[in-house]
């Protein structure tokens, strides 16, 4: 559709009521709380939806959007934009040195032919599964028979595909050490707009795949010896958070790991693990 040549879509204003409407769909479909603070926040993501749909109104977008058309069409794109996506590579290092030094030994031990699969779930923009694609790749080079493969998934249709193409600004790679770079990241001859690109190696141990935290069960038929879900759960209320925590858990084989971001505990859950270190625990 073209926009409204006569509607100035960033003059449109949320009303109360119909911000109430939207945060409360926001959460019963992923999860996420807004509070009224974010009120703007949610006017000015959704402006350029409006511009898109060429929908002159707040009003007219959400009866769109409640419209059985409309929710069928709409909602992946509204939960877009409204998904917050920060991440880094090597983001919170002692996860990836607990990983190396702890984690994937005593792995190896018991299963030296196995096929290691870890998740990386609320994997925004992939610098989390392509770190741990490093990682791995760093500790089968002194490991022989070790494989193993990573799935990585997230709720914004738009982030997935940014990790899937898997370009950066050679900025995000700056603190990384130029061992891992050359072994396994292509730097880009456009030196104007200098980026990076995930070696086809790495890429090809990562599958994508959109997933809701918030869905009944995950669709996936694997167990995991590993789940990263890190600085996701932040965004919950202390319900969602025990609820999603117990689903990964389903997926998580017996005495494996789930590793949270620095700011997430599972104090006073019901969940079946014991605490590690901080933010790492383990399946009982």
């Amino acid at each position: 559709m073209q926009a409204n040549e006569f509607v100035d879509y960033y003059k449109l204003q949320l009303t109360d009521d119909e911000f109430k409407r939207l945060s409360a769909l926001i959460y019963k479909e992923s999860g996420i709380k807004l509070p009224p603070i974010k009120k703007v926040m949610l006017q000015c993501r959704l402006q350029k939806r409006l511009k898109h749909l060429n929908i002159g109104s707040f009003k007219a977008y959400i009866d769109y959007l409640f419209s059985r058309e409309g929710f069928d069409s709409e909602i992946i794109h509204m939960l877009d934009v409204v998904s917050t996506n920060k991440t880094d590579f090597f983001r919170e290092p002692a996860h990836f040195e607990f990983l190396s030094e702890e984690l994937l030994p005593e792995y190896y031990r018991a299963n030296k032919s196995g096929t290691l699969k870890v998740w990386s779930a609320g994997c925004s923009s992939g610098e989390e599964p392509y770190t741990l694609a490093m990682v791995l790749f760093e500790f089968a080079e002194s490991h022989p028979g070790f494989n193993f493969t990573i799935y990585a998934t997230d709720i914004s249709t738009r982030i997935l595909q940014t990790a899937i193409d898997a370009v950066y600004k050679e900025e995000k790679v700056e603190g990384i050490p130029l061992t891992l770079k050359r072994k396994y990241m292509l730097r880009s001859k456009d030196r104007t707009n200098p980026t990076i690109k995930m070696a086809p190696h790495v890429r090809s141990k990562v599958t994508f795949a959109r997933l809701n935290l918030m869905d009944s069960s995950y669709d996936t038929k694997d167990l995991f010896e590993i789940v990263f879900c890190r600085n996701v759960l932040i965004y919950f209320d202390r319900n969602t958070q025990e609820a999603v925590i117990n689903k990964l858990c389903q997926r998580i084989k017996p005495n494996g790991y789930l590793i949270l971001g620095h700011s997430e505990s599972i104090l006073n859950m019901d969940v079946p693990l014991k605490q590690v270190k901080p933010t790492i625990y383990r399946k009982v």
